[in-house]
C-alpha cells in the first residue's frame, strides 16, 4: 500500500478499521510529511497498546484461576455484593467459567459502568458452564447480622449450581463452612476469572432488586445509591424514617428509635 497516495481521510478510516497494520506501513506513515498524520498514527499505536494491555491482563485473571485451584477439578468463583448498605437484602453469585469461556472485558464489578455490567452479566449467563444467585433478606441480616447473612447467601449460591462445583475460589479472607474444597482469595474479584464473573452477576442482581425497592419507595433514591449511605440516602432517612427495606442493625443510631418493633 502506498500511503502517499491516500488522503488524510482514507488513512484514519484505514487505521481505524485496521486490525493489524504492517511494519512497513507504519514506517511509511511515520515519514509522512501531512501534519495530520502524525496524531492518526499515535491514535493507532495508542489503541493497539490498550488492546495488548488488555489481552494480557484476560490471560492473567484466567491464569490465577489455574494457579489457585487444583488441576482437574470443576472450579467455581463466589463473590458477595451488598455488605455495606443501610437497606436491601445481601446477594451472592456463585459462577462455574469452564473451558474455553474467555469473555473480553471481565473484571472487578466495581471498576465497571452499570451498562458493562449488564452487558457482561448477560454474556457470563450465556457462555458459563453454571450460573447462580443466593441472598440474605433483610430479616435474615438483623437476625443473622451480615456476616452470617453473606455467609448464608453465599451458600445458597453455591447450592442453586448445577453441575455441582468440585473446588471454590471466594472472594476475601473467610472460607464457607462447607464440606467442599475451597481457598479465599483477598481481592478475588479482580485477580481471578471466576471470582470477577461472580462479582458482575451479584451485582446486577442486586442493583435490579433495589431498582424494583425504589419503585416502592421512592423517596429514598435507591435508583440511585443502591441503599449505600450516601448523604441523599441519610438525609432522606432524616425526612422520612426508615422503611422496611432498610436493616434495623446498620441504621444511624438516631434512626433506630423510629422502627416499629411492636
Amino acid at each position: 500500500m502506498d500511503v502517499a497516495r491516500l488522503t488524510v481521510a482514507e488513512i484514519a478510516a484505514y487505521l481505524a478499521a485496521a486490525r493489524r497494520v504492517p511494519a512497513a506501513t507504519l514506517r511509511q506513515l511515520a515519514r509522512d510529511p501531512r501534519a495530520s498524520i502524525a496524531p492518526l498514527l499515535a491514535r493507532y499505536r495508542a489503541v493497539r497498546e490498550a488492546e495488548r494491555r488488555e489481552r494480557a491482563r484476560l490471560r492473567a485473571l484466567y491464569r490465577e484461576d489455574r494457579r489457585r485451584a487444583p488441576r482437574g477439578l470443576l472450579v467455581a468463583g463466589v463473590d458477595e455484593v451488598g455488605r455495606g448498605p443501610l437497606a436491601g437484602p445481601v446477594f451472592a453469585a456463585a459462577v462455574i467459567l469452564g473451558s474455553g469461556a474467555v469473555i473480553p472485558g471481565l473484571d472487578d464489578s466495581k471498576r465497571l459502568l452499570p451498562e458493562a455490567r449488564e452487558t457482561l452479566a448477560a454474556e457470563i449467563r450465556a457462555r458459563a458452564a453454571a450460573v447462580a444467585v443466593g441472598h440474605a433478606s433483610v430479616a435474615e441480616i438483623d437476625r443473622l447480622n451480615i456476616l452470617g447473612a453473606t455467609r448464608l447467601a453465599m451458600r445458597r449460591a453455591v447450592a442453586a449450581l448445577a453441575p455441582r462445583p468440585e473446588f471454590l475460589l471466594i472472594d476475601g479472607r473467610e472460607r464457607l463452612p462447607l464440606t467442599l474444597a475451597q481457598a479465599a482469595v483477598i481481592d478475588g474479584d479482580a485477580t481471578c476469572a471466576c471470582v470477577a464473573a461472580a462479582s458482575i452477576v451479584a451485582k446486577v442482581a442486586r442493583d435490579r432488586v433495589m431498582l424494583t425497592l425504589h419503585e416502592t419507595y421512592p423517596a429514598y433514591g435507591f435508583a440511585r445509591h443502591k441503599g449505600y449511605a450516601t448523604q441523599e440516602h441519610l438525609d432522606a432517612l432524616r425526612r422520612h424514617g426508615p422503611c422496611p427495606a432498610h436493616r434495623y442493625a446498620f441504621l444511624p443510631q438516631e434512626q433506630i428509635g423510629l422502627f416499629d418493633l411492636g
